[in-house]
């Protein structure tokens, strides 16, 4: 029983529970919509089939590629602005008390909400669709490294501070290695915001992505399309969220090797 339950929670079985739920998911879809004569909801498939075609063919990975693109833009910006300024606020406290309050403020409006602003700013384009997913996934980064920043154990930061270990030396060697564990559960979470905000971005003036994709097929009722762009966003989401567990697991076990035993 013992090494059942170990060998579930290892990263294979872990993939493997996922992979049994998206399947258990697609066959439930599958059966529903099997014998389906509504337009709207069409059997699975043809909308696999419809995928296969569109998504392999040159207009389809170009507006793959443009959607990907923009998310790891983003997402990158958001990743190292997070970072530094989250080990400011962590660790200077007058810093935080000044600023707490207007990135309250900021973070209580959705970025999507800000998309006639970034249209104004950037007009529409790349920069437009990077600076949104960069403003709604910059706040579980920037907040989880603030938090690992503060919990820096107390004996190691008075080692450091008897050994003169200041300045980037002591970000290096002292506060991130602390802080990491909790910078890359901010980043797990900033990976599906950004998924959403992509899409979002670029079904308002946008010609490429798959956003896009999606919103152009709903509107000319080419709905197998449409149900296809869905379908592969899900079937995205679940790709990078996998690869980016398989990532943090390396990471953690740079920063702790005790960390891989858990």
């Amino acid at each position: 029983m013992k090494r059942a339950k170990s060998a579930l929670a290892a990263p294979a079985g872990r993939f493997v529970l996922g992979l049994l739920g998206v399947l258990t998911a697609l066959a439930i879809w599958y059966l529903a919509t099997v014998d389906s004569t509504n337009i709207y909801f069409p059997a699975l498939d043809r909308i696999v089939a419809e995928a296969a075609e569109y998504w392999t063919s040159e207009a389809g990975v170009h507006n793959l590629l443009a959607s990907l693109k923009t998310l790891f833009a983003g997402l990158a910006i958001a990743i190292v602005a997070g970072i530094v300024i989250g080990l400011v606020i962590g660790q200077l406290s007058i810093v935080e008390r000044v600023v707490s309050p207007a990135l309250e403020f900021v973070r209580a409006i959705p970025a999507t909400a800000l998309i006639p602003f970034a249209m104004m700013l950037f007009g529409v384009g790349t920069n437009m669709k990077i600076f949104l997913i960069a403003l709604g996934c910059v706040w579980p980064v920037l907040l989880s490294t603030a938090d690992g920043a503060r919990a820096v154990d107390r004996t190691l930061a008075d080692s450091a501070r008897a050994f003169q270990i200041t300045g980037l030396q002591r970000q290096r060697y002292i506060v991130l290695p602390a802080a990491t564990p909790r910078i890359l559960v901010g980043i797990r979470i900033a990976i599906p915001i950004g998924l959403i905000l992509m899409v979002t971005s670029e079904m308002v003036g946008s010609r490429e992505g798959l956003g896009y994709v999606i919103t152009q097929a709903q509107s000319s009722f080419r709905l197998l399309e449409m149900w296809s762009g869905i379908l592969l966003l899900g079937v995205l989401g679940f790709v990078l969220t996998f690869l980016y567990s398989l990532l943090e697991r390396r990471l953690r076990r740079a920063v702790d090797p005790l960390a891989a035993r858990d």
